[in-house]
C-alpha cells in the first residue's frame, strides 16, 4: 500500500473550478458562440450549477491550470467569464437553498462526479 504524498490527494489538494460567465446573446452569432462555450465547458466534464455559472473537480493546482488555459483558448470574442478555483475543504461549505428552506439533502461530493 502506497502511503507517499504523491498518491494521495487531500480535500487540500483537491480543487473544484467554477466558471461563471455574462455573455451576450442579443444577435444570433452571440447565441451561437455561448452555445458553443456552454458545450465546450460539458465535454470538458463541466457540471451546469445555474445556466451561466458551471463547475468541475481537478485533482491538483496543475491540472487546474492546465484546464484553466484549455478554457482561454475557447473563450467567446465577446463577454466576460470569471474562473475561481477553491479547494475541496472549502467548497464542501457551500449552502444550497431551493426558496427559502435550505436543501440538506444535496451535498455536493467527489463520488457525485463519477
Amino acid at each position: 500500500m502506497l502511503h507517499d504524498r504523491e498518491s494521495w490527494l487531500s480535500g487540500y489538494d483537491i480543487l473544484w473550478m467554477l466558471v461563471m460567465f455574462d455573455l451576450p446573446v442579443v444577435e444570433k452569432s452571440d447565441r451561437k458562440a455561448a452555445t458553443q462555450f456552454r458545450n465546450f465547458l460539458l465535454d470538458q466534464g463541466f457540471a451546469m450549477a445555474q445556466f451561466s455559472v458551471y463547475y468541475r473537480m481537478v485533482s491538483g493546482k496543475d491540472r487546474g491550470q492546465s484546464m484553466e488555459q484549455k478554457i482561454q483558448r475557447n473563450l467567446p470574442e465577446y463577454g466576460s467569464v470569471q474562473i475561481v478555483s477553491v479547494t475541496d475543504k472549502q467548497y464542501e461549505n457551500i449552502k444550497l437553498f431551493k426558496g427559502k428552506k435550505r436543501d440538506s439533502h444535496e451535498k455536493h461530493s467527489q463520488l457525485l462526479l463519477f
